[in-house]
């Protein structure tokens, strides 16, 4: 019933963290736990699901959200304009009418959004050298073919962080917004990121798309193309010879059959005449 930390630097928070968030999860825990038993009786497994969001912009300005959600969808969230709770399901009218009757619970939640920001200027304090840390993102094109016509050119960017990144295919100087499909951002063990993007495109023109990068530890953007690999190539180049190989010994067995079977019909006719 602790609180895990999911980064290294928030060790050196917790001494000085009143733990004010983890109480707040405790106690919505427990108030779940008690309603939702009346607003489903017929029991079953039930995910509860909670949102505490501080928001410290650029400007100076504050913000924070408290949102729970219950077995995928949304439940109930704080309106902190007008100090009440809002509903999105019929379910959470009971647990409403109960945290509005709990004037302790509500100014809880009031104090919390006011001042959640200052706790979380104190953790960018913390997290400061790891906020400022980048890393440079390491790409390569691949390709497959689909037919004749149709091939699909695979643009991969990996080891990089932080996690934001713009990435598009081009044809010459266009981009390909609409043609290009974005996979989406994804971690690696090792806390950099990853993503992909492919394009389908006619392999006669080739040579004129490329894929272009944007991140934060790049001077200018990271273009990258489609080049053969000589060892590729060469495997090309042997299966295509094995295949000739396979072929002619294919014709060579096929001459050598016909004509063992004209012989076979030339000694019968020979035999029936004499």
């Amino acid at each position: 019933m602790k609180m895990e930390h999911l980064v290294s630097w928030m060790e050196k928070v917790e001494k000085e963290d009143s733990n004010h968030g983890e109480k707040l999860l405790l106690a919505a825990e427990q108030v779940f736990r008690d309603e939702l038993r009346n607003a489903w009786q017929n029991g079953g497994l039930h995910t509860w699901q909670a949102t505490l969001c501080c928001e410290l912009r650029e400007d100076g300005s504050k913000g924070g959200d408290l949102h729970y959600g219950c077995d995928g969808s949304d439940f109930i969230s704080f309106d902190n304009k007008t100090f009440r709770w809002v509903t999105a399901q019929p379910q959470a009218v009971k647990v409403k009418e109960k945290w509005e009757d709990d004037r302790k619970w509500s100014q809880r939640n009031t104090i919390y959004l006011e001042t959640c920001s200052e706790q979380l200027q104190s953790y960018l304090s913390y997290s400061k050298e790891v906020l400022q840390h980048r890393e440079s993102p390491v790409g390569k094109v691949a390709h497959n073919n689909v037919s004749d016509k149709v091939e699909i050119l695979i643009c991969q960017a990996y080891g990089f962080y932080p996690k934001e990144i713009q990435a598009i295919w081009k044809r010459a100087e266009e981009d390909c917004k609409y043609e290009t499909l974005h996979r989406n951002v994804a971690p690696n063990s090792d806390g950099t990121y990853y993503v992909w993007l492919s394009i389908e495109i006619d392999p006669k023109d080739r040579d004129v798309f490329s894929c272009h990068i944007k991140h934060d530890s790049l001077q200018e953007p990271l273009v990258l193309a489609w080049k053969e690999n000589p060892d590729e190539k060469m495997q090309d180049l042997a299966s295509r010879r094995l295949h000739v190989g396979v072929i002619l010994a294919a014709v060579a067995v096929f001459i050598l059959l016909a004509s063992g079977i004209i012989w076979m019909k030339h000694q019968r006719k020979k035999s029936e005449n004499s």
